[in-house]
């Protein structure tokens, strides 16, 4: 028997003993958290699916993973020989994993899942489905944790305290505000759950999950006291300190169910999208809560002055080691073996050179040819194409430092190119220019921005199906909210916030022919007050990367007068700021593929 079928069923006997019909196993861990660590892979587990988003369902007579459209081919090859049937989310016929369990939980039957892997507004949305077949939801018990004969152990490792020249705002300051946020809406109790939201509010960070600094924790927070729930184990004697000092009383890590449950008639502030299902159980019926963006996700968006000096700094350490990989790739191409897996190694490297550089902050896209018109494409060993010295090679990856967080896209000719691969790479470079461009009233959000960005591929028949922009961290998630550039509402992002001063976001138009090529040139804005008149308060947006774009590909016919100002000046700055830190060739090499065109 495939050691998958051996896993199912001994899920279904387990199943069996607890009286579920259907067990769901999505890709979470207890925080929402966008990658989740080794401990939290059970869907990997149950199915041998090792992509980073599916849902599996499991009923007595079905096994069922449902991937999107990045993973078909995946899955697909993993699956075989196994009893789990892929389902294609978004294709005709398909249902969605809501529908699918609609259909398959029998009347007064039982759904099963580990509350504390699903969020609240899903566990509700199940709830209210299921009533309707006087079906119940048991959601106490972690099945697939009881079949795991080997999991690995919840992720332990050292936290420590970001300080104040790097976050610009002490911690007992951002807890003060929290506390005005809550009087707002008349919270007596704030219950926090977001790891990023967590390690912004205390300024400490960690390494529980990979490419984001955060540490695996949830914070109670009332107008007496904060309690951390954390596994003290990750804590030193400094920390414990520090943490004291600010009056924050410091619980095991799964005592939260235990206090949540103790909580009597409080005004509970508790983000249902974001917060466990197992959590808010705990909770509603004892107390009433008040549904609403965590005061901190905007709050940490808006980067003060001293976050934004420190980012400045982080990209021009990221430009100079991003920068000298393609003076490298552009001279070693055809003269030594590269593959996509050891072109982003070689990029690694280079970022490991810099001061205060502590990691990716996310799973770099090395992408070759076709391979690059899969928007999300990871190399694998079975992928892993070798670059040739013709058409485009599309990396996008970028770094955690002291400084902050960093984000970069850029698409390089290795060889000739044809007159459409040179079309689309100049229509990607417009739209990324023109977009940083805009000068905006105050109060325009992403969704007002992006036609912007869109017309060149538009006024064509063209366009790319992902978001223009989304929001970037400070020594933290490289996606947050609510700040982002799309041309639709997709409302469970939350990335429709109104573009204030200090908010990053990125701006990486694109363009994407299968079987062909894919295109993105991706940098970093940064929004700033512009001026203020009669009409109001005027926007503007200020590059932070700084990195040559691949001269070779640009089609000139192609731009207007304003185009062509825009990319020379873009370039006279990028000489100006990387050039100082650059010697011998690469320095004569910046300078004449930054030379006005």
């Amino acid at each position: 028997m495939h050691i998958t079928d051996e896993r199912i069923q001994s899920l279904r006997e387990k199943m069996k003993e607890y009286r579920m019909d259907a067990y769901l196993v999505p890709t979470a861990d207890f925080h929402e958290s966008e990658y989740v660590g080794e401990y939290f892979k059970c869907r990997k587990y149950l199915t041998g699916f090792t992509g980073s988003a599916g849902t599996a369902v499991i009923t007595m007579n079905e096994a069922c993973l449902w991937v999107d459209g990045r993973y078909f081919v995946q899955a697909a090859a993993e699956l075989k020989g196994s009893c789990v049937k892929m389902m294609k989310m978004g294709q005709e016929g398909v249902p969605s994993v809501q529908e699918y369990l609609e259909e398959n939980v029998p009347e007064g039957g039982c759904l099963g899942f580990d509350g504390r892997v699903v969020n609240s507004l899903t566990g509700l949305s199940l709830e209210k489905n299921l009533r309707e077949k006087s079906a119940r939801i048991a959601c106490t018990e972690d099945l697939v944790g009881m079949i795991w004969q080997d999991r690995p152990e919840l992720s332990s490792e050292p936290a420590w305290i970001l300080e104040e020249r790097y976050a610009g705002k002490s911690a007992a300051d951002k807890i003060a505000d929290v506390r005005a946020a809550m009087k707002k809406v008349h919270a007596t109790v704030h219950v926090l759950t977001t790891l990023d939201d967590i390690a912004w509010l205390l300024n400490i960070r960690g390494n529980d999950i990979s490419y984001n600094p955060v540490v695996l924790s949830y914070v109670m927070i009332t107008m007496e006291d904060v309690r951390l729930f954390i596994n003290e184990a990750v804590l030193n004697d400094e920390i414990c300190g520090y943490l004291e000092s600010m009056g924050v009383v410091i619980l095991p890590y799964n005592d939260i169910y235990k206090e949540a449950g103790a909580l009597q008639g409080e005004k509970v502030l508790f983000e249902r999208e974001k917060g466990n299902y197992a959590l808010y159980q705990a909770m509603a019926a004892q107390n009433e809560i008040i549904d609403r963006m965590n005061p901190t996700s905007e709050a940490k968006a808006k980067k003060n002055p001293v976050e934004v000096e420190n980012e400045k700094k982080a990209h021009i350490k990221d430009g100079i080691a991003v920068t000298r990989f393609m003076y490298w790739l552009k001279h070693q191409i055809g003269k030594e073996t590269i593959t996509e897996m050891s072109a982003s190694e070689k990029l690694e490297g280079f970022r490991k050179e810099q001061e205060g550089y502590i990691e990716p902050s996310f799973n770099t896209i090395s992408a070759y040819g076709p391979n690059a018109a899969m928007c999300h494409y990871s190399a694998t060993e079975e992928s892993n194409a070798v670059l040739d010295a013709k058409s485009f090679y599309l990396v996008d990856s970028g770094g955690q430092y002291y400084e902050g967080t960093t984000d970069i896209t850029r698409t390089i000719a290795l060889g000739e190119l044809t007159a459409e691969e040179k079309e689309h790479f100049t229509l990607v470079l417009i739209s990324m220019l023109r977009l940083q461009a805009v000068r905006f009233l105050y109060g325009c959000r992403g969704l007002s921005l992006d036609y912007v960005a869109r017309e060149p591929f538009w006024s064509r028949g063209l366009n790319f199906d992902h978001g223009t922009g989304h929001g970037v961290g400070y020594l933290s998630s490289v996606h947050e909210r609510p700040n982002g550039i799309r041309f639709k509402m997709v409302p469970e992002r939350c990335d429709n916030g109104i573009l204030e001063e200090g908010m990053i976001t990125s701006d990486e138009p694109g363009l994407y022919i299968e079987g062909k090529h894919g295109i993105r040139t991706e940098n970093l804005i940064l929004c700033k007050k512009d001026e203020k008149n009669e009409y109001g308060q005027f926007m503007k947006f200020e590059f932070l990367t700084f990195v040559p774009i691949d001269v070779d590909a640009v089609d000139k016919n192609l731009m207007t007068e304003r185009d062509v100002e825009l990319f020379n000046a873009y370039h006279k700055e990028v000489y100006e700021k990387i050039s100082p830190y650059l010697e011998g060739d690469e320095k004569e090499w910046l300078k004449k593929v930054t030379a006005a065109i």
